[in-house]
């Protein structure tokens, strides 16, 4: 969105949310049928009862949001991805209908008002709550008097500013060229590109056809630098798989403090902004658990609702740390009145990366913003209640960590070390959880709690532990056959 202001100065921009009341019939029919089948209605008189209250018109819709309204709150959200965007709000436009316009998406009349607020308050960029088909892209960019980007543009430009690696450049670009290819536009014989041959003459290659080659050609580019990208991972993950180190990922909805706890958890420092998207390459750090286990815990991108598909699969490189983790945290923002429809969002893109089955736990962040009632209410429905700025709930969370990895499990065991073994000694000390400790003349027995990858080194230490010894089968030597005397020995 930097286009054409002056540096420095931030853009002003058109707000233009839309909904479609048969869209939204259909999900309030389904909430008003779960309530229903929650309180204990008859299944069969739940379609009846539905019906006759669409018929009387309680499914509709009002015409601007009210305080309350979830539609306000939809709102609200589109509203931080601008300003994120580093745009100032300057007039926000809802428009409801039964059904989108082909042509413009919010119908002639709306557009007309669309421009008039732009031109009243000098916007320099329109900014749709929803995606443009190319065509609608086309005709409100001919009829509105200033640029005119959709939902999916703002969240690119938005990554565009947020990619600080090779690697989140490299995919932010992939996403972009991906959306514009199917939007470009040309002027037919007047972008024309002439041949300077004999049989040459006319009209020749346009200028559209020319830019759909380089960017196809940059795509191509694009998707070979990223397959090395991920050769890279791949080694850099083959090397930690050869020592035993799970790893444990962070997802869940934007600005839900994913940052907040990961620096809680690991004393990371990185960036904690109430941006939405602040958090766009990923980070890994290790992290030790009560148990003395080491995992690395990634802090990832946050998703959204309404995430372009593009998005997802441009990103998939960045997104393999959750591909690839052992365990899912998904952290919720439990102060969001959101947050169950966040919830969903996040599942529905967790779905895209077919990883759903994945064990995962869900952590309720945020709790310095609760009232004591909704803390007390969180506990009893057995919630993990964390607060990643003020660290409340940390170590619950490491114990609900522990229990639910199975890699590298934890057994109890008995060592019996020579004092003289010092380095054993300190190995056992910093990798595993020492509940006894006796000495026993020069040596010491040791009632420990560890990993199964630390007791593996340690087995020749362990009481009871008898070796097994393979005996080798005797190798025949076969002796050389004795050479027959010559005639001339004879």
């Amino acid at each position: 969105m930097s286009g054409r202001q002056t540096k420095g100065t931030a853009e002003k921009a058109v707000l233009v949310g839309v909904e479609f009341s048969c869209r939204k019939v259909a999900s309030k029919t389904t909430e008003a049928k779960r309530a229903l089948q929650a309180a204990g209605a008859n299944p069969e008189t739940l379609d009846e009862i539905l019906g006759e209250r669409a018929l009387l018109g309680e499914e509709s819709a009002s015409v601007y949001p009210v305080k309350g309204d979830p539609e306000d709150e939809r709102f609200e959200e589109f509203r931080e991805l601008v300003e994120s965007a580093g745009a100032t709000v300057v007039a926000e436009i809802l428009q409801r209908r039964q059904a989108p316009d082909p042509a413009t998406l919010i119908g002639a009349g709306k557009v007309e008002e669309v421009g008039g607020a732009a031109a009243s308050t000098n916007a320099t960029v329109i900014v749709f709550d929803y995606d443009l088909s190319p065509t609608q892209l086309r005709n409100l960019e001919a009829r509105l008097p200033c640029r005119v980007i959709d939902r999916t543009q703002l969240i690119l430009d938005i990554f565009a500013r947020h990619a600080r690696t090779r690697e989140g450049q490299l995919q932010v670009e992939l996403a972009q060229l991906e959306y514009m290819l199917p939007r470009l536009t040309g002027k037919g014989k007047a972008m024309s590109q002439l041949g300077g041959g004999i049989g040459t003459r006319g009209p020749g290659e346009t200028r559209l056809e020319t830019d759909r080659r380089k960017i196809q050609r940059r795509l191509l580019q694009l998707r070979r630098d990223l397959d090395d990208v991920r050769k890279t991972r791949r080694l850099q993950r083959a090397r930690r798989e050869s020592v035993p180190v799970p790893t444990v990922a962070l997802v869940g909805y934007t600005n839900a403090g994913k940052s907040t706890l990961f620096n809680c958890l690991t004393q990371a420092g990185v960036l904690e902004s109430s941006r939405m998207f602040a958090t766009l390459d990923p980070k890994l750090r290790s992290l030790v658990l009560p148990s003395r286990r080491k995992v690395l815990l990634s802090d990832t991108v946050g998703f959204i609702r309404d995430l372009p598909h593009t998005l997802v699969t441009s990103f998939r490189a960045t997104l393999e740390e959750v591909v690839q983790a052992e365990l899912l945290l998904h952290v919720r923002d439990a102060a969001s009145p959101r947050s169950e429809e966040q919830k969903h969002q996040v599942r529905q893109v967790l779905g895209e990366l077919e990883v759903t089955g994945k064990p995962m736990l869900e952590v309720m962040n945020k709790a310095d913003l609760l009232s004591e009632a909704d803390r007390s209410a969180l506990r009893r429905r057995g919630e993990l209640l964390v607060s990643g700025l003020t660290g409340e709930g940390a170590e619950e969370l490491l114990l609900a960590m522990d229990r639910a990895l199975t890699s590298d499990p934890v057994r109890s065991a008995e060592l019996l070390i020579p004092q003289s073994e010092g380095s054993v000694l300190a190995a056992i000390v910093a990798g595993a959880v020492v509940e006894e400790r006796r000495y026993a003349g020069e040596a010491v027995l040791l009632r420990v709690t560890a990993p199964e990858s630390l007791l593996g080194r340690l087995r020749e230490f362990e009481v009871g532990y008898v070796p097994v010894v393979v005996e080798r089968p005797k190798r025949r030597v076969q002796k050389a056959a004795k050479p027959e005397a010559t005639d001339a020995e004879v």
